[in-house]
C-alpha cells in the first residue's frame, strides 16, 4: 500500500539545565559569596575570586626563605548530620580546621585554603551558608580564601546531598619547623581542651544516636539549651593562633599532635621519636559531657572511646619541663584552656602508656 510515511518528530536545542546542570545557579553562588570571601583577605592574598586560579605572594606575607607546608581533609559523616537537620552553616569551619590544624602542628602558619563543594542540585542559599562558614574557619586561622570549585553532579548525589574537601598551605621559615630534634624523657604533655567531638568518629556517633532513638531535633541530652543536631554540630576548635603565639614567644614547644581520628594511641607517636613514649595520666582530663552520654548510650569501652575520639583533648603539646609554665600561659591568655596530662618516657612497648581512669 502506498501513502507517506509519518516523520518522526525529534526534539531539539537540549540544555545543560535539562540534563540537570544549572550555570545560572552557579553564577548566582559566586555573587553571594564574593563578599564573604573578600573577609578573608591577607598580606600576600588580595584578589577576587573568579579566576582560573588563585595568587598568593610570599615575600608581601613576610618570609624570607620559606618552606610550604600543605594539607587537605574533609568533614566526614558529620555532614550527614547537617543534611538530614538542615543546619549547613558550621560544617565550613570544620573543613577548614582539620585542614589548618594539621598545618600548624608541623610550626606553619597557614597561608590560603580551597574549597570543593561536590553536591547533585546546587542550591544557592545551602551553598552560601556553608561557605559562610569556611570564611568564618578561614578568619579564625589567618588565611585566604582564595579560590574553590562548585560541582553540581546529578546522577552522583541525591538531591540535598553534597560533599566537601579543603585544601591548605601554609609556610614556615627553614629550620623552624616541628617536631625537633631535642625531645628528651620528663618533657611535659600539655592538653588543649577540644570543643567536642570536632569531625572524627561520627559514623560511630550517628550509629549510637540511631540506638538511643532520639531525632535531631530532640534536646541534647549532654548539653543545656541545644537540639541534639546543634551540640554535635559544635565546629572543630581552630588552635592556629594561639599555638603560633606559644612557638613564637617561648621556643619551648617541641612537638604537637592534632588528635583526630586514631585518637591518643594513633596520633602522639607519630610526633615523637621512636624510642620515646607518651605516658598520659587519664583522670587529670576534663571530660565533656557528651563523651560519656556516647560511652553510656552505646556500651562503648574505654579503649574504644579514647582510639575514635578526642575525649575532650583536641591538640597535646610536648614542651620543655622548663617552659611548660610558660608555655601554658601564653596558650591560656590566648583563649585556650590549657591541662598538664602527662610527660614523655622511654618507651617500652606501646607509644602511649596510660595511667589512672579517663572520666567518662
Amino acid at each position: 500500500m502506498g501513502g507517506k510515511k509519518k516523520k518522526r518528530e525529534s526534539k531539539n536545542g537540549l540544555t545543560y539545565a535539562e540534563a540537570g546542570v544549572d550555570i545560572d545557579a552557579g553564577n548566582a553562588l559566586v555573587d553571594k559569596i564574593k563578599p564573604l570571601v573578600r573577609q578573608t583577605r591577607r598580606p600576600g592574598a588580595d584578589s577576587e575570586i573568579g579566576g582560573f586560579g588563585g595568587l598568593f605572594d610570599l615575600k608581601a606575607a613576610g618570609f624570607a626563605d620559606p618552606v610550604l607546608v600543605a594539607a587537605n581533609d574533609g568533614v566526614g559523616t558529620k555532614l550527614r548530620v547537617a543534611i538530614e537537620s538542615g543546619r549547613h552553616d558550621t560544617v565550613g569551619v570544620d573543613l577548614v580546621a582539620m585542614c589548618v590544624n594539621d598545618l600548624v602542628v608541623q610550626g606553619a602558619e597557614p597561608l590560603f585554603f580551597l574549597d570543593y563543594f561536590a553536591t547533585g542540585k546546587l542550591d544557592p542559599d545551602q551553598g552560601a551558608a556553608i561557605v559562610s562558614g569556611i570564611v568564618k574557619g578561614c578568619k579564625l586561622a589567618g588565611c585566604a580564601l582564595i579560590g574553590g570549585e562548585t560541582a553540581e553532579m546529578p546522577g552522583m548525589y541525591r538531591d540535598g546531598d553534597y560533599d566537601l574537601a579543603g585544601f591548605a598551605v601554609g609556610a614556615a621559615e627553614r629550620g623552624q619547623l616541628l617536631p625537633t630534634d631535642d625531645v628528651v624523657e620528663g618533657d611535659v604533655l600539655l592538653g588543649l581542651a577540644s570543643s567536642g567531638v570536632h569531625s572524627n568518629g561520627f559514623s560511630l556517633v550517628r550509629k549510637i544516636v540511631q540506638l538511643s532513638g532520639l531525632k535531631w531535633s530532640d534536646p541534647a541530652p549532654f548539653a543545656d539549651d541545644a537540639t541534639l543536631a546543634e551540640a554535635l554540630l559544635e565546629p572543630t576548635r581552630i588552635y592556629v593562633k594561639s599555638i603560633l603565639k606559644a612557638i613564637r614567644g617561648t621556643h619551648g614547644v617541641k612537638a604537637l599532635a592534632h588528635i583526630t581520628g586514631g585518637g591518643f594511641p594513633d596520633n602522639i607517636p607519630r610526633v615523637i621519636p621512636k624510642d620515646f613514649a607518651a605516658e598520659l595520666d587519664l583522670s587529670s582530663i576534663d571530660v565533656p559531657p557528651v563523651f560519656s552520654w556516647l560511652a553510656a548510650t552505646g556500651g562503648v569501652r574505654e579503649e574504644e572511646m579514647m582510639r575514635t575520639f578526642n575525649c575532650g583533648v583536641g591538640m597535646v603539646a610536648v614542651v620543655s619541663g622548663g617552659q611548660a609554665a610558660q608555655v601554658a600561659a601564653i596558650l591560656q591568655e590566648a583563649g585556650e584552656t590549657v591541662t598538664p596530662i602527662g610527660r614523655i618516657v622511654p618507651r617500652r612497648d606501646a607509644g602511649v602508656i596510660y595511667r589512672g581512669t579517663i572520666a567518662l
